[in-house]
C-alpha cells in the first residue's frame, strides 16, 4: 500500500507530465504536423521523382479565390489537386466543408508552392491538416501566402464513392490578382525536350521520311500571375517576333483545338505518335490546348510550323516541319 505522500508525490509527477504534453506509449514525445490537427495526417501524396508534386496527382484545374470545388473519390487512397493565384501578402483559409462532401469522409489537406517558373509546386509542403473540419474532414484555418500560384492537394484513404467540397476563401489581402494587360505577350523561356522526344526528332522523323522532310520542336514555359488563363494570341505574338520566323516569312493560316492537328502533319509524325507524347509530356490531361498554324511562301520546299499552347501546364511548343520537293 502506497503511503498519502507517494500518491501525492505521484499525481503531481501526473500533472507535470500533462502540462508538457505527456508522452507516447513508446516514450518518444508527441509531433505536431504543419497546420491545425496535432493528429497523424492522412495519405500525403509521395514526392515524385520529377520534384513536383502535382506529378503524384490528379489535378482537377484551377480556382479562384474565393471559390469551390467538389469531386468524387473513385480509388483509395486518391490525391485530388487544385491550384489558385493569389497577391502578395495574403491569407488564405481553406476547407473540406461539412456542406457538399459525404458523411463519414476521412480527408487530409496538404498546401504546395508557390509554382516555379519550370511549373514545378516542389514538394515542400506549406500546411497541411489531418481531423481540424467537421467531424474528420480537414481545415486549414489560416496560412499567409507570399504570393503566386499554389497547389492544394486533397486526400482520402478510404473514400471511394463519396465527394468532398473544398472552399477557399480570401482572409485579407485582397488575394485575387490582376488580369493580364491588353496585348500582353507571354515570357517564354526554353527548356530541354525530354530523351524520347529528342531522339523522335533529330533520329527517328529525319531518316524515317529518307531524307525528304524533317521535323524541328522547341518547348517553352512561361510565368503566370495573373487571374484569367493565357490565351493562344499572347503565345503567338512572341513567337512571331522571333528572328528565324520572320526570316522564313511565315504567315497565319488559322487555329483549332489540338485533336485537329495530326492531319495537318506529314505522316512520319504520326508514324512515330508525336502528337501522344507531346500531350503525354506537356499536358495535364484535361485543359483545352490550342494550336495556331503557319505556312512558309519560301520556294524549294514546303514549311509548316505550329503554335501549341498548354494552358493550364504553361507550356509552348513551336512544332516546325519541312517537306522537300
Amino acid at each position: 500500500m502506497r503511503s498519502p505522500l507517494l500518491k501525492s508525490c505521484l499525481v503531481m509527477l501526473m500533472a507535470v507530465a500533462t502540462a508538457c504534453g505527456g508522452v507516447s506509449e513508446t516514450g518518444e514525445a508527441p509531433t505536431s504536423p504543419v497546420g491545425e490537427s496535432t493528429q497523424a495526417v492522412l495519405y500525403p501524396p509521395a514526392a515524385p521523382t520529377s520534384g513536383n508534386i502535382l506529378d503524384s496527382t490528379t489535378y482537377m484545374g484551377r480556382v479562384n479565390v474565393p471559390g469551390s470545388i467538389q469531386a468524387q473519390y473513385t480509388t483509395s487512397p486518391q490525391y485530388f489537386s487544385i491550384s489558385f493565384q493569389v497577391r502578395p501578402s495574403s491569407t488564405v483559409k481553406l476547407e473540406v466543408t461539412h456542406l457538399g462532401s459525404s458523411m463519414y469522409l476521412d480527408t487530409g489537406l496538404f498546401l504546395y508552392g508557390p509554382r516555379q517558373a519550370n511549373g514545378s509546386y516542389g514538394t515542400t509542403l506549406l500546411a497541411q491538416d489531418d481531423d481540424s473540419g467537421y467531424g474528420e474532414l480537414s481545415r486549414i484555418s489560416s496560412v499567409n501566402l507570399a504570393g503566386g500560384e499554389y497547389l492544394v492537394v486533397v486526400s482520402s484513404g478510404s473514400g471511394v464513392g463519396k465527394q468532398f467540397r473544398l472552399q477557399m476563401d480570401c482572409l485579407a489581402g485582397g488575394c485575387v490578382s490582376a488580369p493580364a494587360p491588353s496585348g500582353y505577350a507571354l515570357q517564354l523561356q526554353g527548356e530541354a525536350l525530354t530523351p524520347a522526344l529528342e531522339e523522335t526528332m533529330n533520329e527517328d522523323v529525319y531518316w524515317g521520311c529518307e531524307g525528304a522532310c524533317n521535323g524541328w520542336l522547341t518547348a517553352y514555359h512561361f510565368p503566370w500571375p495573373y487571374t484569367d488563363q493565357p490565351t493562344l494570341a499572347m503565345a503567338t505574338r512572341t513567337v512571331e517576333q522571333q528572328a528565324h520566323f520572320q526570316t522564313l516569312g511565315y504567315q497565319g493560316t488559322g487555329t483549332f483545338p489540338y485533336a485537329n492537328l495530326e492531319p495537318r502533319l506529314l505522316p512520319i509524325f504520326s508514324t512515330y505518335d508525336v502528337p501522344e507524347q507531346l500531350l503525354a509530356t506537356y499536358g495535364n490531361g484535361t485543359e483545352n490546348v490550342q494550336v495556331a498554324s503557319y505556312a512558309s511562301p519560301v520556294q524549294g520546299s514546303d514549311f509548316n510550323l505550329f503554335v501549341i499552347l498548354f494552358p493550364e501546364s504553361r507550356k509552348v511548343l513551336v512544332l516546325e516541319q519541312e517537306h522537300f520537293w
